[in-house]
């Protein structure tokens, strides 16, 4: 029994990648348990919790190459999502290319091979439904992973702005592409840089069903961030609220536009602590262990939970 809590201990200080703050504690951050797994759970694709608190078991890998995306930051290793989401982007990488004359997608994150909170760049993204694509279309060649490690995504809102879009760099493409990626039933969301979604507003013409999807959101002013509801019957899988019936341009794009939101706060900053294994479903203990090592139970014991978070985190 000593050996096997011994050899347990082992694999705690393995996942924390031997780092004091989190092998030392009992509550070890989820970020950096769920950021050692390389592979997924070979089960029935299930996506467990909401989008800004639970896992994935069952990922599917989207290809690095495909006849019309490319995935970029191989490194991270987040190219997996329910199989929806796979499926979802193929089609959108064919229809954008072939209906709208985009030359292909570069795919940004999707979800880790067990989704889960991740180390660095989102709150989201968690239970393999959301993914991010640049707005910089796929070049006419296959870029060697070094490039798609250090090219950085270009910004469409001019530089010491946070709203104005650079119209230099914008197209009608870049528009056509955001509507066809709304355009899907099992499309929540697409998030945007507000002056984007301004812009969106004032292209849309009569055909403004869709824009009722797109919504603002800080930064996402070199790419669009795609959310795809539960899967139908899924239980466990938290749905978000419906988008409100309207187009989205009025009261409510006028509060993201205003000055006033992007004034820097009064006083300290207070960040909410992080994600353990007790603020996410119970399920996702067992996607995580579901491995030949597994991790010691007394390294995910319960804490007082955290609230829920806002329904549009990204």
């Amino acid at each position: 029994m000593r050996t096997a809590r011994l050899l347990a201990a082992a694999v705690v200080l393995a996942f924390a990648g031997g780092s004091p703050a989190i092998a030392g504690s009992n509550l070890p951050e989820a970020k950096a348990l769920f950021g050692k797994v390389t592979g997924p759970t070979p089960v029935e694709a299930r996506s467990i919790g909401f989008y800004t608190r639970g896992c994935l078991a069952g990922a599917s890998q989207l290809p690095v190459n495909g006849p019309t995306w490319q995935v970029m930051r191989l490194s991270r290793n987040r190219y997996w999502g329910m199989p929806e989401l796979v499926a979802y982007l193929e089609r959108l990488a064919n229809d954008a290319q072939t209906k709208e004359g985009w030359p292909g997608l570069l795919v940004g994150d999707m979800s880790q091979p067990r989704g889960g909170p991740m180390v660095t760049g989102h709150t989201s993204h968690q239970v393999g439904l959301d993914v991010d694509i640049w707005f910089d279309p796929m070049p006419g060649r296959t870029l060697s992973a070094e490039e798609r490690e250090t090219m950085s995504a270009t910004s469409y809102i001019k530089a010491g702005t946070n709203v104005e879009l650079d119209k230099t760099r914008w197209t009608e493409a870049h528009s056509r592409l955001i509507r066809r990626a709304a355009s899907y039933p099992e499309v929540q969301r697409v998030f945007v840089n507000p002056g984007i979604k301004r812009e969106l507003c004032r292209w849309a013409g009569s055909d403004r069903a869709w824009l009722s999807k797109v919504r603002p959101w800080y930064k996402h002013d070199d790419h669009l961030h795609v959310r795809l509801r539960c899967p139908p019957g899924m239980g466990g899988c938290k749905p978000q609220d419906p988008p409100p019936a309207d187009d989205g341009c009025g009261d409510n794009l006028a509060w993201w536009l205003s000055p006033e939101r992007y004034k820097p706060p009064k006083g300290p900053i207070t960040y909410a602590p992080e994600l353990t294994m007790a603020d996410l479903p119970k399920a996702c203990t067992g996607v995580l262990t579901a491995n030949p090592a597994g991790l010691p139970a007394d390294a995910l014991k319960a804490h007082t939970p955290l609230p829920r978070p806002r329904p549009e985190m990204n």
